[in-house]
């Protein structure tokens, strides 16, 4: 079997060390025989931040690979990489990649779907409850050493609408379910009505306008994609009830950000937990910043304490399949966009 030359690009927070773990690598080597890792990390970070330093030894590295494990890729990679086969993303969504030249090429590409659903089902339940339990206030009075006891209320009996029935989704059902909540869920594959595991009311997507209605928490869990862009602006929030929370934690495009700040200042509904905007970072003039009946985090539902050891299984069970000859998983759609 001839050598397969992996490149791997994986960001960190901690953005002084953009390099791949010495654990991650191993595995990745171990995962089959003949594989070649090479850890790129720090030459593509340092080429997007402007350093073009290290271009000619990324370049020569991009010439030889095959494979590529990673985030974010450098610019013009088709190009760089003509040995380049297949892409495997260490993120579910991969709009970041529709406007690039991988995505008019033949190149395959992978996502890692399912692997972030139980800690982004729980941060979605974490701002359904500090909704109503009024945790904001909370801190409030605490920062102004104030003790005035104030109402609260419970999800029990509440209606959850998730607009977008994936992994994700099923997860926040699930949850949902668990604390005695209705659900109602859109799912673009759903022809007509009916149930489904956790889910009590099973809708094709063109009656969002339903969901919408009749939900107390609307949750978006769609991919952003050309059909999904915008697709909540002013005419579906004002179909919401205005008693209604909006929560997102997709993609911040899935939202007609102008119409939702409208929206919450003229109190169509009653507030939103976003924990993505656009842009990214929000910029420090956006009103939302200032609105009280908003709890804003900053990308970070996804995150959990063993990510790349998540995305990285994913990986060696694809590149198994790759040496094999057998089908990926979690292989991108360009016509679906996810």
């Amino acid at each position: 079997m001839k050598p397969l030359n992996v490149l791997v690009m994986t960001p960190a927070f901690d953005r002084a060390m953009p390099q791949a773990d010495e654990a991650t690598l191993r595995r990745i080597t171990l995962a089959g025989p003949g594989i070649n890792v090479t850890d790129a990390s720090a030459l593509v970070h340092d080429e997007l931040r402007g350093d073009m330093s290290g271009r000619a030894k990324l370049d020569a590295l991009l010439a030889e690979t095959e494979v590529i494990f990673g985030l974010i890729l450098p610019p013009d990679i088709t190009a760089r990489a003509p040995k380049l086969k297949w892409v495997q993303m260490m993120s579910a969504g991969v709009d970041r990649l529709t406007q690039s030249d991988i995505w008019q090429s033949a190149v395959t590409i992978t996502g890692v779907s399912g692997i972030t659903a139980a800690t982004i089902g729980e941060f979605v339940l974490g701002f359904m409850l500090m909704f109503v339990k009024r945790v904001p206030r909370w801190f409030e009075q605490k920062q102004k050493h104030r003790w005035q006891r104030f109402p609260t209320t419970v999800l029990y009996g509440k209606t959850a609408g998730i607009v977008g029935l994936g992994s994700i989704g099923h997860e926040v059902a699930r949850l949902c379910q668990a604390f005695g909540m209705r659900v109602v869920a859109t799912r673009r594959s759903t022809r007509r009505e009916g149930r489904g595991r956790h889910v009590d009311r099973l809708l094709p997507a063109d009656r969002l306008p339903e969901l919408l209605a009749e939900s107390d928490f609307v949750v978006i869990c769609v991919p952003l994609t050309g059909e999904t862009r915008r697709l909540i602006g002013e005419k579906e929030l004002r179909a919401m009830k205005p008693t209604a929370y909006l929560i997102n934690i997709a993609r911040g495009g899935i939202v007609d950000e102008e119409a939702l700040v409208r929206a919450l200042e003229e109190k169509w509904i009653a507030g939103a937990g976003l924990d993505v905007t656009t842009p990214e970072p929000l910029p420090p003039e956006s009103r939302l910043w200032d609105l009280d009946n908003v709890i804003l985090s900053p990308h970070i539902a996804g995150g959990m304490e063993d990510y790349m050891a998540r995305a990285a299984d994913v990986f060696c069970e694809n590149i198994r399949r790759y040496q094999a000859g057998r089908r990926l998983r979690n292989i991108i759609s360009r016509k679906r966009g996810y």
